[in-house]
This record gives structure tokens, C-alpha cells and sequence, in this order.
């Protein structure tokens, strides 16, 4: 089979064919249709997998940092209470006979025991303090008690004292930390 040359020793053909290519590129200046709508749901198929794992982890990641910040105040509190000998000073009113403010909590244990004490949990709401003994009762009875509760992503407190104990699966569930553990925590996968 023999080719026409052309100038340069380039067979016709494949000269010709080159130039085809070469207009085919000159015209063409952007994807068809069906190339971006592939692309669009590509990225909604990725999205739809993504989010709702985004927002799980944004909640396990609240709930960590409120478990966290309620073991800093449980160790300040008993920090506190190692030097003066009576837990009067804050706690969670989780079957608990007196609440406790938070500030009085704050003016007890920052800046000795506490740099700064922890007000709002991960989800922006106040804890709430109590002892088994009033704040400043005046009869000397030492507290042995105290609670910190934090109402969970709901912001509703559904906890009272003979309630189940132990492991949530739910954002919406309390956290509650006393004398030295927690009562009620998340564990394992949580549903929304």
C-alpha cells in the first residue's frame, strides 16, 4: 500500500486526519449536557453520603466537649473540696436536695481550682448545679453530694434521680456526671 507524501515526508492521510482533528478542536469549546449533568449528580450522589456524616460528628463532637468540660468542673469542685472538706459549692440537681447557681460555683472554684468554669454546654445551654446540701446553709453540714447535669441537644431535662443509668444511643438524652463519674453518657453510634 502505497501513501501520497506531502511536504516534510507526512503521508496525505494522516495529514488529513490531523486536520479534521484540529477542526473538531477549534469548534469545540465546552462540555456537552450530558458531561455536566453526569457531573452534577456525581457530586449530589457524594453530597447525600457526606452530610448526614458531617452532622453526626458535629453532634459527637458537642457532646464530647460537654463531657469534657463537666470533668473539669467535677475535678476543680473536688479539688475544692479535698482543701475545705465538704462539696458546698456545686453540683447538678440530680436527686440532689439544693441547687447550686453557677456563680456562686464560679466565685467558689475560679481562679483557685478553675481558670475560667465552664457556664454553657456544646450545644449552648447552661448546665445545672447541685449538692445534697444547701449552698451556704448555715447549720455547718457539710455537703457529700453533688451533681452537674447538661440537658443535651434538646435543651429539655428529662432526668430525675431513680432513672436509668448508664449509656444513651441519643443527642437529645442528658449527660450527668456525680461524685466522681458519669451517671448517664453517649456511647456508641447515636441516632438523630
Amino acid at each position: 500500500m502505497t501513501y501520497l507524501m506531502g511536504p516534510f515526508g507526512i503521508p496525505l492521510a494522516v495529514r488529513d486526519l490531523l486536520r479534521r482533528v484540529h477542526m473538531i478542536k477549534k469548534y469545540q469549546k465546552g462540555f456537552t449536557l450530558i458531561e455536566l449533568l453526569i457531573v452534577v449528580a456525581i457530586i449530589g450522589i457524594l453530597a447525600a453520603i457526606a452530610i448526614p456524616n458531617l452532622l453526626t460528628a458535629m453532634q459527637r463532637a458537642k457532646q464530647k466537649r460537654t463531657m469534657a468540660d463537666m470533668r473539669s468542673i467535677a475535678t476543680a469542685w473536688e479539688a475544692r473540696a479535698t482543701d475545705v472538706n465538704r462539696y458546698n459549692a456545686a453540683g447538678a440537681n440530680a436527686g440532689l436536695a439544693s441547687a447550686v447557681t453557677a456563680g456562686n460555683l464560679s466565685g467558689a472554684l475560679a481562679p483557685t481550682y478553675i481558670k475560667n468554669l465552664p457556664s454553657k454546654d456544646g450545644w449552648g445551654k447552661d448546665y445545672e448545679f447541685g449538692a445534697d446540701q444547701d449552698w451556704a446553709n448555715g447549720t455547718g453540714t457539710a455537703a457529700q453530694q453533688y451533681g452537674i447535669l447538661s440537658a443535651g441537644r434538646d435543651g429539655v431535662i428529662n432526668y430525675a434521680a431513680g432513672s436509668a443509668t448508664g449509656a444513651t444511643t441519643n443527642f437529645d438524652c442528658d449527660i450527668v456526671y456525680s461524685n466522681g463519674s458519669f451517671v448517664v453518657y453517649p456511647e456508641g453510634v447515636q441516632t438523630q
